[in-house]
């Protein structure tokens, strides 16, 4: 009488079986047919540990690259926060007296440098509240990153555990295409599982391109108008400029976001990369008090510097998202080989 494989207790699919029907009568299977059960029983277990390994390989390397972001910001925001305490005091001086106070309201100055200071120091809030909020959001993306690795158990253990039980299996079974089958299926589970991280990966670089290029717009319409007040707008001119400088400061925020995902979405892909924005200068929304040839000048350039270098983050995201697409495509055509040399193996 055949007897049943022997082998280390398992978890089972309850849709497969590689095992023998119970009891002393029981219907001979073909031996190639039986012995494929058994390989396609261990091929769904090795499937699932890799799918699992590939997981927790995943978490880990966002752990990674989100506990490195965590400490930029972390670090940028320390620096801020000292920013902000300095310009406040500097508002408190002229608020309450002081030396500062006395100096400025000789010259005729006081109130003009008390509303700059004010924008400055709000300006400088603004963008510590901007990095507590990204802060928040990397440090949620930690914890999911951790939960993952736990959820995930120890698949590369089980996994070794696995190839050394199929190993045995192709060994005895005497089945010429057993090895060539489990070859063809862990190449095509590889491919596979580098596939669906190269569309991720492209998919948040079209995503941060997308944010990026609404950054953008916002910034060009702050330059038309800039270059309208330079012309003599007047208040209409800077009414539209600090509008469209106002959503491109959110809008760098949302931008900032995006370019983290897309970040660690390439660290899955072995690709180390640091995008970052420069910061939008929103303090001018005093130009009623400071209003002239000269300091609408000096805003105009700032505009189209801040322009320019997102303009080169833009280009960056665009040449990576177009290398994705390329190397998608060849992994593309691999899995199709692979599949349709698994189908010319299983064929009758």
């Amino acid at each position: 009488m055949a007897v049943p494989y022997a082998r280390a207790p398992r978890r089972v699919n309850p849709h497969l079986t590689d095992t023998l029907p119970s009891g002393g009568n029981f219907p001979a299977l073909p031996y190639v047919s039986w012995n494929m059960t058994l390989f396609d029983a261990i091929d769904e277990e090795m499937r699932e540990t890799r799918d699992r390994a590939r997981r927790r390989e995943r978490h880990a390397r966002q752990r990674v690259t989100l506990i490195g972001q965590i400490d930029e910001v972390r670090a940028l925001l320390a620096e801020l926060e000292r920013e902000s305490a300095k310009e406040d005091r500097d508002v408190a001086r002229l608020e309450h007296g002081g030396f500062a106070s006395f100096i400025a309201g000789l010259t005729g100055g006081r109130e003009d440098r008390l509303t700059r200071e004010r924008a400055e120091a709000a300006a400088v809030r603004q963008r510590v509240d901007g990095q507590r909020v990204r802060l928040e959001w990397l440090t949620a993306d930690l914890r999911i990153a951790e939960e993952g690795l736990v959820e995930q158990g120890s698949p590369h253990q089980e996994l070794d555990l696995l190839l050394a039980r199929k190993e045995r299996m192709l060994v005895e079974s005497g089945d010429p295409r057993g090895r060539e089958l489990a070859d063809v299926a862990a190449r095509l589970a590889g491919v596979r599982a580098d596939l669906r991280e190269h569309e991720e990966a492209h998919q948040a670089g079209v995503a941060a391109g997308q944010a990026v290029g609404d950054l953008l717009r916002h910034l060009s319409g702050a330059r038309g108008a800039a270059t309208w007040d330079v012309l003599g707008g007047g208040g209409l001119a800077d009414m539209m400029k600090r509008g469209h400088l106002l959503k491109a400061d959110e809008a760098a925020w949302h931008a900032q976001r995006a370019l983290d995902v897309f970040a660690r979405e390439l660290a899955d892909v072995r690709v180390e990369a640091a995008p970052r924005l420069p910061e939008v200068d929103t303090r001018w929304f005093a130009d009623a008090f400071f209003d002239n040839i000269v300091t609408d000048a000096l805003k105009y350039q700032r505009i189209a510097q801040t322009a320019t270098a997102v303009q080169q983050v833009a280009e960056w995201v665009h040449g990576m998202v177009n290398q994705l697409a390329a190397r998608a495509g060849e992994l593309t055509r691999q899995r199709d080989g692979l599949v349709g040399k698994r189908e010319e193996l299983l064929g009758p």
